[in-house]
């Protein structure tokens, strides 16, 4: 790769990487040498090559490495109530409170619905919020749902396999009954990719099984954990390594569009 074109805001990478707290100069000298770094997909092994950490994509070892030292990813679990914006005109709870307690703007990745709890993202990161929101952008979910009723083999078949609505023919990848007591509920978890408005309310009530609480404890790999309801923390250096290879995959999309509202 030849150095780019230098510009005010470009930086040579060994001294970007260093910045951003991964590795030595030296250290970075010495894995551009080994062929273990890319950046926007290209082995980056001259000396002099220069990125900007706004727009430039740098990974190594195929794993995609943060560059922004100012942004901030943050995990919320998301109580039952609380609606997914900023500011809510009926006066509902928001996640404005959250922004203060974080102390900097950020804005959330998708959406929960106000009576669905769960993990919630958070971040500054305008590129990967534009990635991540995107329509056609499906990352698995996992989800627990109690539903009415008893869910037999014949309904978890069903929702693998495809449940018609309104908008077209909607399947989970996985649901596993996890309890059938007391005998007028179950307990399901279920992981589906598609980012639909309401999608698991809409299945279940279309199997006759309308759910009464919903939690969701994971996305692409990201786990609530221990996190209380209300509580929210910054994401590890490698959970943020994760999430954005995840959001810089090659068929990942990159067009700005409005939320999704997941379930």
């Amino acid at each position: 790769m030849m150095p780019a074109e230098q510009d005010d805001s470009k930086q040579r990478l060994q001294k970007v990487l260093s910045a951003a707290g991964h590795f030595s100069r030296r250290r970075a000298e010495a894995l551009m040498q080994e062929g273990r770094i890319r950046i926007n997909g290209e082995l980056a092994t001259e000396m002099g090559v220069r990125v900007d950490p706004e727009v430039d994509v740098v990974s190594v070892d195929g794993r995609v490495v943060p560059l922004k030292t100012e942004a901030l990813y943050i995990m919320l679990n998301k109580p039952r109530g609380v609606v997914s914006t900023m500011a809510d005109e009926q006066g509902r709870p928001d996640l404005s409170e959250y922004v203060r307690e974080i102390g900097e703007r950020v804005v959330n990745i998708g959406r929960l619905d106000a009576d669905t709890t769960g993990l919630l993202l958070m971040t500054n990161d305008g590129d990967l919020v534009h990635r991540l929101s995107h329509p056609s952008f499906e990352v698995a979910k996992v989800y627990t749902a109690t539903v009415r009723g008893v869910v037999d083999h014949a309904i978890v078949k069903q929702l693998t396999t495809g449940v018609e609505l309104e908008d077209g023919v909607s399947a989970a990848d996985k649901v596993t009954v996890r309890s059938n007591a007391p005998k007028d509920s179950s307990i399901l978890e279920i992981v589906l990719h598609s980012g639909k408005n309401r999608i698991i309310r809409r299945m279940m009530e279309a199997v006759g099984h309308p759910v009464i609480s919903l939690h969701r404890k994971a996305v692409g790999g990201l786990h609530l954990g221990g996190l209380k309801p209300g509580s929210w923390r910054e994401l590890t250096t490698l959970e943020v390594k994760d999430l954005l290879t995840l959001a810089h995959r090659a068929d990942a999309p990159i067009k700005k569009r409005r939320h999704d509202r997941e379930d």
